[in-house]
């Protein structure tokens, strides 16, 4: 793994905050770039933090940039990563607050926010795409890696199986989902 500076975290994880539109999922791909295609970390810690993250109460961008801070630095880490995730939220809500009332009605702020939904709905759907990659294929999602490999070894079959069951549980017989992390932490420590 390559190494990072403290101060370069806190503008990694700046740009991260100043950039993501759409909530804590768009920003895991936003890290998944800036963090694990640098080489800072590789996919699979990065990603057993994000099932870390979502299971955790707080929001998962917030709860991601503290983990990875954590990771790098320990309590000093955590807490310059997490300032640089918030403080360009912080600063938006100011202006924002200070200047909705005056231009909320008007139609180009109203064309803004329509569009933003479509492409926030991609960004959310790259990052779901991305962890589930991980999470249930042994082989990058990719024509070569595909053709090239048995199919009996391309899934992670036994994560498929619980991924599966989940959604059947969650869909099917509407079981919280509280319960579903906690069976899946349980599977994952005596079987994966």
């Amino acid at each position: 793994m390559n190494e990072v500076s403290l101060l370069e975290l806190f503008f990694i994880f700046f740009y991260i905050g100043t950039f993501t539109i759409g909530g804590g999922l768009v920003a895991i791909s936003m890290m998944k770039q800036l963090i694990v295609d640098r080489g800072l970390m590789d996919a699979e810690t990065f990603v057993n933090m994000v099932a870390v993250s979502e299971s955790t109460p707080g929001p998962i961008g917030i709860n991601m940039a503290t983990y990875i801070g954590n990771k790098f630095y320990g309590i000093p880490g955590g807490i310059v990563t997490t300032a640089g995730q918030v403080l360009p939220s912080l600063i938006c809500i100011l202006i924002i607050a200070k200047l909705f009332a005056k231009f909320h009605e008007k139609p180009v702020v109203n064309s803004a926010f329509l569009t933003l939904r479509p492409a926030t709905a991609g960004l959310v759907l790259i990052a779901t795409l991305q962890i589930l990659e991980v999470a249930l294929f042994n082989v990058p999602i990719t024509f070569s890696a595909l053709s090239s490999t048995p199919v009996i070894e391309i899934f992670r079959w036994k994560s498929m199986i619980v991924y599966g069951i989940s959604l059947i549980l969650l869909y099917k017989f509407k079981v919280h989902p509280l319960w579903l992390v906690l069976i899946g932490s349980v599977f994952g420590i005596l079987f994966l």
